[in-house]
């Protein structure tokens, strides 16, 4: 069996936090496979005085862990994502996808916009987040991380094509260089990709990392 015992305030968030420790341990876990069993039911206690958090135990048949081949980069970002959610209060579902120089990890969640926030600003602020993270533990050698939600990554990307082909063409016009704004890795990539299509310019980057970001220049 597969099991894990957790506390919070109330019974039901003893049960959710349970959940999400066999989740996170089992991320192929069957979720219909899970029992609880409440050990206690805690105690409000009067102006804190004697409070007791509330106990359950949530078990799973070993056979409803679907057993998942990932890195301990991986295991780390999908924990690291699932507790950054669980602190919006937001429930996820993630998986997690990983090459020799990139991780993506796809959020399910039932308000794809609560996770994504207004222009992208909280997903991207989870990215980089996990990306300073991973920096800071691994250095130049980690994998760049990307977070994805219900395809906010393919509307991103079609955005710094559409931006990309501005700059060309007022880098073009003007014959002086632009410096567009910082971006991970992978948007740089894009980006670069973008214009070497176009032509009549040239990029390169500079700054560091989390803050790295695009120049574009006229060609030689």
């Amino acid at each position: 069996m597969l099991t894990v015992e957790a506390t919070g305030e109330t019974v039901g968030e003893a049960k959710w936090a349970a959940l999400r420790e066999l989740e996170l341990r089992h991320p192929g876990l069957d979720k219909s496979a899970v029992q609880f069993e409440v050990v206690s039911e805690g105690e409000r206690g009067l102006l804190g005085v004697g409070y007791a958090p509330a106990r359950v135990i949530a078990a799973a048949p070993a056979t409803a862990a679907v057993e998942i081949d990932e890195s301990d980069f991986a295991f780390d970002i999908r924990s690291l994502l699932a507790r950054i959610a669980d602190a919006l209060g937001i429930e996820v579902r993630i998986d997690v996808r990983e090459d020799d120089a990139t991780l993506i990890a796809t959020c399910f969640v039932a308000d794809a916009g609560l996770l994504i926030g207004r222009h992208g600003q909280t997903i991207d602020a989870i990215q980089y987040l996990l990306n300073a993270i991973a920096h800071r533990r691994l250095g130049d050698e980690h994998k760049e991380v990307v977070v994805d939600a219900a395809g906010y990554r393919e509307r991103r990307r079609a955005t710094l094509e559409s931006l990309a082909a501005r700059a060309a063409e007022q880098v073009r016009a003007t014959g002086r260089e632009i410096e567009l704004e910082p971006m991970t890795a992978v948007e740089r990539k894009v980006v670069h990709l973008k214009l070497k299509e176009l032509g009549g310019v040239q990029t390169r980057s500079e700054g560091a990392e989390p803050n790295r970001y695009v120049v574009v220049a006229p060609a030689d």
